[in-house]
């Protein structure tokens, strides 16, 4: 494959960032942006500049989904979000279930004997991490 994909869980104040390597096989984190959806700060400044850098195929967002797998809110907002990406770096995007990611990141960072202050900071591009995992593991050839 030899190209990359960019992971993003989009929070209304965060966004988690992740990055596939160039086989596709492995998502790790890059880095959280800070962002105030309420106030259309998006973090597009600092997106573009990770774009340009990785030059990724494709985005892939968290569609955050209830257990019973409706989409709510939150999924409209992420594919929102996703939509205004598209439209400004000409990146197709695609959406990847989100459920209990957060809450498996907390697990893992917990596990790893993270203290609570610290968690907060890695959370958000952890749970970036997850759902690239989830997406490359479950489009795989």
């Amino acid at each position: 494959m030899f190209e990359r994909i960019l992971g993003l869980d989009v929070g209304t104040k965060t966004v988690g960032v992740s990055v596939s390597d160039l086989l596709g096989v492995t998502a790790q984190p890059v880095e959280t942006i800070k962002v105030d959806t309420e106030n259309g700060e998006l973090g597009f400044a600092r997106l573009g500049e990770l774009i340009k850098e990785y030059k990724p195929v494709k985005i892939v967002l968290g569609l955050p989904k209830h257990m019973n797998g409706d989409e709510g809110i939150r999924a409209e907002a992420s594919r929102d979000y996703g939509t205004k990406v598209n439209a400004e770096f000409s990146v197709a995007v695609d959406y990847q279930d989100e459920r209990l990611t957060t809450a498996q990141a907390e697990k893992v960072l917990i596990a790893g004997g993270v203290h609570r202050k610290d968690r907060k900071k890695s959370i958000d591009k952890l749970a970036a991490v997850l759902i690239l995992q989830n997406y490359l593991d479950s489009h795989k050839f």
